[in-house]
C-alpha cells in the first residue's frame, strides 16, 4: 500500500494535502450550500445525547448540573474554535486527522482518524438500536427491532450514496425540526418560570435551593455530572468535515465556528436552567426523561409522545450525519495512504461510495453483535469508544498549537479564524481535557471506559508509528531537486 505524505502547505485544489498526487483524478463534490452548513452546525449541537443523556447528569449533580454543562461547554467552545482555525486555514474532508498529520506526523493522522471512524460506526449502531426501540414501542406486534434497524440503515446509506446534496438537504430539515423543538421548549420553559403560562405559577428559586441545596450531592456529584455532560457534545466536528464539500469552505467554517458559543450557551445551559428551575431534580421522571417531565409539568398534552418524536428525529439525524462523517473520514485516510486503497473510489457524482458502504456495514455488524452478545462484545465496543471524544479533542488541541506557529511563520494570511488569547487558552484547554480524563479514574464505569479507550488508542498509535517507520521517504520537493542539481560550491583559495 502506498503512502502519501501530507505537507504543511498543500497546493490549491488539493485540500487533503496530497502534494498534488494524481492531480487530475476525480475529487469530492462541492454540493453543500451555505444554508446546509449553517443548519448542520446549528443542528449538530442538538444531539440525541442532550435529550436522552441529560437525565443522568441531573440525577448525579442536581441543580449544579448547570455548572457542569457550562464547564464542559466552555471546553467544547475552545476546542471548536481551535478546530475552526485549522479548518478555515486548510479545509479537508479529514478535518482534524489531516491537521494532526501535518502537525505531528502520519502516525497521528492515522490514529486520530481511525479512532474517530470506529467511534462514529459504533454510534451509528447505538442510534439505530435506540430509534428501533421507539418504533417498537409505538407499533406493538409490529416488526422486530432488527427490521427497523435494517430499514434505517438502508435508507441513510442509500441517501449518502446518491449525492452529497442529499445529505445536506436531509440534515437541513432534520436540524430545522430539532432547532424548532428546542426553541419551543426554551420559550415555553421561560414563560413558565416567570409565570406567564396559564395554570402555572412562577417557581422562583425553590427547586434550585431546596432538597439539599444547589450542590445536593456535593463536589463528587458535580464531577459525575460534568463527566456525563461532556459526552453530550459529540458530533460537533461534522461541520468541519462537511465544509470541504461546500461551495465556500473557508467562509462556511468561519461562520459556523463563530456562532458556536451562543448556540451552546442557549441550547445546553439554557435547557438545564429551565429543567432544574421548574421541577425538583430528584423526581424519577426527570431522570428518565427531563424534557418530557417539563412538558408534562407545564400541561403540554401527550408530552411523552411529543418528546419521543423529537428524540427519534435527533437519532435519525445523528445516524445520517455519522454515516456521512465516517465515510468522509475513511476516504480521507485512504486517499492519504492510511487505509485500503480499494476504498478510495468515487462515483461519478463525487461520492466515496465504498467508504459509505463500509461504514454502514460496520455499524450494522455492531448491531448484530448487540443482539447476539450484548453484555460482552457489544459492551466492549461501547467501552472502547467511551472516552474517544476526549482523545480526539486532545489531538485537536496539540495540533492547533503546532500548526498555529507554522501558519504565523509561513502563511499568516490563512488565519481567517484565530484562537482567542493564543497560546494561553489553548494550553488551558489541554489542561482541562487531561483533568477530565483523570477525573474519569474516580468512577468504576468511566474508569473501565478510559482503560478500554486507552487500549484502542495505544494500539492505533503503535500501528501508525510502525507504518510511518516502514513507509518510503516522501518525494523530494522542487526546491530540494533544484538544489541537488546545482554545482558544488568551489572552495576559495
Amino acid at each position: 500500500m502506498s503512502r502519501t505524505h501530507v505537507t504543511d502547505a498543500p497546493p490549491p485544489g488539493d485540500p487533503e494535502g496530497s502534494g498534488g498526487k494524481d492531480a487530475g483524478r476525480q475529487t469530492l463534490s462541492n454540493g453543500l450550500k451555505q444554508r446546509h452548513l449553517s443548519m448542520i452546525a446549528l443542528g449538530g449541537v442538538i444531539g440525541a445525547g442532550l435529550f436522552v443523556g441529560s437525565g443522568e447528569a441531573i440525577r448525579a449533580a442536581g441543580p449544579s448540573v448547570i455548572i457542569a454543562y457550562a464547564t464542559s461547554g466552555l471546553i467544547v467552545m475552545l476546542v471548536m474554535r481551535m478546530l475552526g482555525e485549522m479548518s478555515a486555514a486548510r479545509p479537508a474532508s479529514g478535518s482534524f486527522s489531516v491537521h494532526a498529520e501535518r502537525a505531528l506526523g502520519p502516525w497521528a493522522g492515522f490514529a486520530s482518524g481511525w479512532i474517530y471512524w470506529v467511534t462514529l460506526c459504533v454510534a451509528i449502531a447505538a442510534e439505530a438500536i435506540a430509534a428501533s426501540d421507539i418504533m417498537v414501542g409505538w407499533i406493538s406486534g409490529g416488526p422486530d427491532p432488527w427490521v427497523w434497524v435494517l430499514l434505517f440503515m438502508t435508507v441513510f446509506c442509500g441517501s449518502n450514496l446518491v449525492a452529497v446534496r442529499n445529505f445536506g438537504e436531509s440534515e437541513f430539515w432534520f436540524a430545522a425540526l430539532k432547532v424548532f423543538a428546542i426553541t419551543a421548549f426554551l420559550l415555553l420553559g421561560l414563560m413558565a418560570i416567570i409565570g406567564l403560562l396559564p395554570g402555572t405559577e412562577a417557581p422562583g428559586g425553590a427547586n434550585l435551593n431546596g432538597e439539599g441545596g444547589f450542590l445536593p450531592e456535593g463536589t463528587n456529584g458535580l464531577i459525575i455530572g460534568l463527566l456525563a455532560s461532556v459526552f453530550a457534545y459529540g458530533g460537533l466536528e461534522t461541520v468541519t468535515i462537511a465544509a470541504a464539500e461546500s461551495e465556500d469552505p473557508v467562509r462556511g467554517v468561519a461562520k459556523a465556528v463563530r456562532t458556536t458559543v451562543w448556540r451552546i450557551a442557549i441550547f445546553y445551559v439554557g435547557s438545564m436552567i429551565v429543567i432544574v428551575t421548574l421541577i425538583p431534580w430528584h423526581e424519577e421522571s426527570v431522570t428518565s426523561g427531563p424534557y418530557a417531565a417539563v412538558l408534562k409539568h407545564i400541561g403540554i398534552p401527550a408530552a411523552g409522545e411529543v418528546m419521543n418524536v423529537v428524540i427519534l428525529v435527533a437519532l435519525l439525524s445523528a445516524m445520517n450525519a455519522n454515516i456521512y462523517g465516517a465515510s468522509r473520514m475513511a476516504y480521507s485516510l485512504v486517499s492519504r495512504g492510511e487505509g485500503p486503497a480499494v476504498l478510495g473510489r468515487l462515483s461519478r457524482m463525487g461520492v466515496p461510495w465504498l467508504t459509505v458502504i463500509a461504514s454502514s456495514a460496520f455499524g450494522f455488524v455492531a448491531v448484530l453483535l448487540k443482539f447476539q452478545w450484548e453484555t460482552s462484545v457489544f459492551q466492549w465496543l461501547l467501552n472502547m469508544v467511551g472516552a474517544t471524544t476526549l482523545v480526539v479533542w486532545g489531538f485537536i488541541t496539540v495540533s492547533q498549537v503546532i500548526n498555529r506557529y507554522r501558519l504565523e511563520r509561513e502563511a499568516p494570511e490563512r488565519l481567517v479564524v484565530r484562537m482567542w488569547l493564543f497560546p494561553g487558552l489553548s494550553v488551558a484547554t489541554l489542561v482541562g481535557i487531561v483533568s477530565i480524563l483523570l477525573l474519569m479514574l474516580r468512577q468504576d464505569n468511566t474508569r473501565t471506559q478510559l482503560v478500554f479507550t486507552a487500549g484502542l488508542t495505544a494500539a492505533l498509535v503503535v500501528i501508525g508509528l510502525i507504518r510511518q517507520r516502514l513507509a518510503p521517504p516522501p518525494p523530494p520537493t522542487a526546491e530540494a531537486a533544484a538544489a541537488s542539481d546545482a554545482p558544488e560550491p568551489r572552495a576559495r583559495d
